[in-house]
């Protein structure tokens, strides 16, 4: 079964109407994801940046981003980590990957080398594509 491991902008993008562009692909992943036929892996600290980004930018009350997350985590195919191999981390960040929690996220595919990286973030494309990690584009 193929994993992707998502970034917080692909989460973003897929529970927000902030574009339609990104929300119809992820959408489309996430509908194969709950029927089984992909797996989705979301490190926690994907979780930590969408819940800060859902109620410091969009206004989004704490209730309701915990609904999110919780549904989130129960839909089928959803693979939720804290793993973390801090040596790969620092060894991406900052030099390859200038972002710290881009830095996690692209670690995870070090033990997941079949898992491209689902992301719409330009920068953190191009850094994925200078360390020749996979990524999921749909553009």
């Amino acid at each position: 079964m193929k994993t992707y491991i998502i970034d917080t902008n692909a989460l973003l993008s897929f529970v927000t109407d902030r574009n339609p562009e990104q929300q119809a692909p992820m959408a489309a992943l996430f509908s194969r994801a709950a029927g089984l036929n992909c797996k989705i892996m979301c490190h926690a600290h994907v979780i930590t940046e969408f819940v800060y980004v859902l109620e410091k930018v969009y206004g989004h009350d704490k209730p309701a981003i915990n609904r999110m997350i919780y549904d989130f985590m129960a839909m089928p195919g959803i693979d939720i980590t804290n793993d973390i191999d801090f040596k790969i981390l620092l060894d991406f960040w900052p030099g390859q990957i200038s972002d710290f929690g881009d830095a996690v996220v692209a670690s995870l595919w070090h033990a997941n080398r079949n898992a491209p990286v689902v992301t719409f973030d330009k920068r953190f494309l191009r850094e994925l594509r200078n360390l020749g990690i996979p990524t999921f584009q749909t553009d």
